[in-house]
This record gives C-alpha cells, sequence and structure tokens, in this order.
C-alpha cells in the first residue's frame, strides 16, 4: 500500500488535522510503528504513546489533536483503523484467475466466469463453483457440492460431496467441511458406524477459520447460519445448527444436534453437549462447559455453566477456601475449650 494520509481519510470519511500529503506505506501498532506506518489511538489512556511513536500519522478520535505529527480524526478510530487493514488485507489476498494446469476439474464441473482455480486443486463430478471465487493450491471439492459467487479458499481445505455453500463465504488453510459425522451403535463390544447421509449448509458471509471441522448430518443438514464467524480449530459435530451473526471463538466444541440462536458468543475452549438449545445473544464463558439449555440473553460461565455472576462468587469463595478452612479449625478450637469449661462446671 502506498497512498497519502487525505486519500486514507476519505476512504475513512476522516478528517486531516496536519499533512495530508505524508505518504503511507505501512501499518502498525502504535509502540512498534515506524516512519511511514499509520497507527491508531482508540483510549485516550494511551494518548502519551501517541507524543512517543516513530508513525508518520494516527487515526483518532473527532476530540483529539496531537502536536507535530498528523492526525486523521473520526467518530471510531479501533473501526477506521480496521477498514485501512482491511484495506491492505484485500490487497494481499490471493486473486489468480483460470485453472492451473495441475488442477483436476472434472467435465461436468460448472466453474462460472471469473473464477481462479489454483496449482494441484481437485474439483469431483457434478460440483459447481460461482462467479469470482478463489481455491488456492491443493485445495478438494467433492461431488455436486456447490459453492456462490467471491468465496475464498485457502490452501488444503477438503470439502466433500454434497455440501452447500452461500457467497462471499472463506475457509482459510486445512478446514474439512462435511466429514462425517461421529455416530455408532454398540453391538457387543463393537461399535457399528451409522451411515452419515446428510449435508453441511454455510450461508452467506460465512467465515471459516483454519483447521475448523464441521461434520455432515446424519439425514438432514447441519447449518452454518449468515454472518457467523468460526475462529480456529473448532468441532462442529453432525445436526447442529448454528443461527446468524454468531461468534465462534477458537476451540469450541459443540456436540451433535445442538441448535444456537443468532447472535450467540462462545468463548475460547467452551463444551456443549449434544441436543440442548442455547438462545439468542447469549454468551458463554470461556473454558465453560454448557450442559442444558441456556436462555436467550445470558451469560453464563464455569462448569457446569451457570449465571455468570453466580459462578464468579463460587470462584471468589474458592480462592479464599484456604481461609475459610483455618477459621473453621480455630472456631472448633474454641467451641472445644468451651465445652471443657463447661462441663468442669457442671461437674460442681
Amino acid at each position: 500500500m502506498q497512498k497519502t494520509l487525505a486519500e486514507i481519510a476519505k476512504i475513512i470519511d476522516g478528517r486531516v488535522i496536519g499533512d495530508g500529503q505524508v505518504v503511507i506505506r505501512g501499518i502498525s501498532g502504535i509502540k512498534e510503528a515506524q516512519d511511514g506506518d499509520l497507527t491508531f489511538l482508540a483510549n485516550p489512556k494511551y494518548l502519551p504513546l501517541a507524543r512517543t511513536t516513530k508513525a508518520s500519522a494516527i487515526i483518532v478520535g473527532r476530540d483529539i489533536v496531537i502536536d507535530d505529527i498528523p492526525v486523521v480524526q473520526t467518530d471510531n478510530p479501533s473501526l477506521a483503523f480496521s477498514k485501512v487493514v482491511g484495506m491492505i488485507k484485500e490487497d494481499l489476498k490471493p486473486s489468480a484467475k483460470g485453472v492451473h494446469k495441475s488442477a483436476i476439474v472434472d467435465p461436468s464441473a460448472d466453474i462460472a466466469d471469473g473464477v481462479g482455480i489454483g496449482p494441484c486443486v481437485v474439483i469431483e463430478q457434478g460440483a459447481k463453483i460461482g462467479k469470482n471465487t478463489i481455491i488456492c493450491a491443493g485445495a478438494y471439492i467433492g461431488q455436486r457440492t456447490r459453492l456462490g459467487d467471491d468465496c475464498l479458499i485457502y490452501p488444503n481445505v477438503t470439502i466433500l460431496e454434497n455440501v452447500s455453500i452461500g457467497h462471499r463465504v472463506s475457509i482459510h488453510a486445512g478446514s474439512v467441511i462435511g466429514s462425517d459425522g461421529f455416530g455408532y451403535v454398540q453391538v457387543g463390544d463393537q461399535y457399528i458406524k451409522v451411515p452419515q447421509m446428510g449435508t453441511v449448509v454455510l450461508e452467506d458471509d460465512v467465515e471459516i477459520g483454519s483447521c475448523v471441522t464441521i461434520d455432515r448430518a446424519r439425514f438432514d443438514r447441519t447449518v452454518v447460519g449468515k454472518g457467523t464467524k468460526i475462529d480456529n480449530h473448532v468441532q462442529i459435530a453432525h445436526n447442529v445448527r448454528i443461527g446468524e451473526n454468531c461468534i465462534i471463538v477458537a476451540q469450541v466444541g459443540i456436540s451433535g444436534s445442538t441448535t444456537l440462536g443468532n447472535n450467540v458468543t462462545l468463548a475460547g475452549q467452551v463444551g456443549v453437549v449434544g441436543h440442548v438449545t442455547i438462545g439468542d445473544r447469549a454468551i458463554v464463558g470461556g473454558m465453560s462447559g454448557v450442559s442444558k439449555d441456556i436462555q436467550p440473553g445470558a451469560m453464563v460461565s464455569g462448569i457446569p455453566a451457570e449465571d455468570h455472576k453466580t459462578w464468579a462468587r463460587h470462584v471468589a469463595h474458592f480462592q479464599r477456601l484456604h481461609i475459610y478452612v483455618e477459621e473453621i479449625r480455630h472456631l472448633k478450637e474454641q467451641v472445644a475449650a468451651l465445652e471443657k469449661q463447661l462441663g468442669k462446671k457442671h461437674v460442681r
């Protein structure tokens, strides 16, 4: 990227205070920034860093002016900086068009205009790829799988048969969509596999992180709703239904046939048992274990997950347990002394 500060300000609807012709060549945090970098200041408590940073310019709030360094005043510095980062990220995204000579594309596959298919990609019989979708090196697209327009499939992603993916979906490296659900029937001492005949549906504007596994349903569909964002190393089991605009953070595991409403947040390393419902806008704290339904709007934490404030009180008591033990020991000694004293008086 190489743009003047005035050009960037126009993109983020900001106002330049200082030299708008400063050339910006990169972005960085306020501590790490060097000459030519653009940084941002969202929290006023970090204002002293703005006076020592080596950055060439800073994105700030509407009421902040800093001596000796150009600034771009905006309503939301964090959001504005994110837009600049996104612009640079967009420039770095894979942009190949056409089919690489090493790719294997079945003649029956339907490939729309503007599609880019990278080295060693395999696209199976009956697959359909929408306009301007990019499939990077080593990815696999199974039979009769459908990808919408403007999708980005990163290297070594595996999308198995009969999966349906909407528009503007991105799937990061190493993820597997449509693997078999974990279904077995115990017969004596053996486990007999239950065929998993369903599918996976990823709706529009979903983003899947790296090394995520989403299992196909046993008969129907495993669904990830529109606008949902899933972090790295997440496991989503068969027949799970995730609503729209949810946030699923790293290392979450969701067991089969569980339903998440819209705008649900599962923080890192949350585990969810099967066949429960988590209501709209519920928040589950990190490392919690969900063992029963959670009501809409609730905030829960702990194992098993309970009201967050109740859990916080329990944790506070646990941290004071050694004090309680000492107090109980002291009280027992006092009671024993009183009993001994009262016993002697009774004998008299």
